[in-house]
């Protein structure tokens, strides 16, 4: 009789599946919210169904989804051109030398973390920026650490308040212009440049304010709130893509889960 092989599990092979569950949640954290996330889901369909046919012996099938699999990683490195580049600037950009970063970076293993930066005063600074039609730019760092931009603006550490933001943005204030980078409840910079979209389907009406909010977050995972010193409205802004919330309290709840 043929010994059982199931219980042979080597450390190494614990270490295997952990680091591959890590990379499918980090490539599933990229991709949700956006229209990628039926391109993957529909690769995966693929790929379990070349091992199916594999598997069945069921060669005619199997050497037309083996053909698309070899061929595939280049179609993919097209359709997925913005997504592996948030990656590869979330791996080349975390900074091993914080712990708090590291712990963040496996908060997937806790169910009960909440974000430590005051989204509440922030929304409501943005909302009376809004209603005096002031012009304001704010980016809220996740994963991707923003350091890379810091010598395009001036470096601060100020606590996040509604009175802070607002003298920030305020139309005489020397430090108005450009963005402002807040982590950890932290505003780290403001004055900031932005690397602005060539996205032609922007509407017309958006100006480099809001360019500038889906240029950061097509590169990075960053989430951006603008408000337009023409409309006083206020866009949220992730995956180079703009959402509108009346509801402020959706808005924040939205927010808040979007950084844990």
């Amino acid at each position: 009789m043929e010994n059982f092989q199931f219980w042979d599990f080597r450390f190494i092979d614990f270490v295997d599946v952990f680091l591959v569950a890590i990379l499918l949640y980090y490539i599933y954290k990229l991709v949700k919210g956006t229209v990628a996330i039926n391109i993957f889901i529909g690769i995966l369909v693929i790929y379990f169904v070349w091992r199916l046919t594999d598997y069945l012996n069921m060669q005619m099938l199997h050497r037309i989804f083996d053909g698309f699999m070899k061929v595939g990683i280049i179609a993919l490195i097209v359709v997925f051109q913005p997504e592996i580049r948030k990656f590869l600037l979330m791996v080349g950009s975390t900074n091993l030398g914080g712990k708090r970063r590291i712990f963040k970076s496996f908060n997937f293993l806790k169910s009960d973390i909440e974000t430590t930066t005051d989204i509440d005063a922030i929304l409501s600074a943005c909302v009376s920026m809004g209603a005096s039609k002031t012009g304001a730019l704010i980016v809220i760092e996740r994963n991707n650490n923003l350091d890379f931009l810091m010598n395009t603006g001036d470096e601060t550490d100020i606590a996040v308040s509604q009175p802070i933001i607002e003298s920030i943005f305020f139309k005489n204030s020397p430090l108005h212009d450009g963005a402002i980078i807040i982590e950890n409840n932290v505003v780290k910079a403001t004055r900031v440049i932005l690397p602005v979209s060539n996205e032609k389907t922007i509407p017309e009406r958006f100006g480099l304010r809001h360019r500038a909010g889906i240029g950061i977050t097509e590169k990075t995972d960053a989430i951006v709130l603008a408000v337009s010193e023409e409309t006083g409205q206020l866009s949220y802004i992730k995956n180079g893509e703009f959402m509108m919330f009346k509801d402020m309290e959706e808005l924040s709840e939205k927010i808040k889960k979007d950084l844990v």
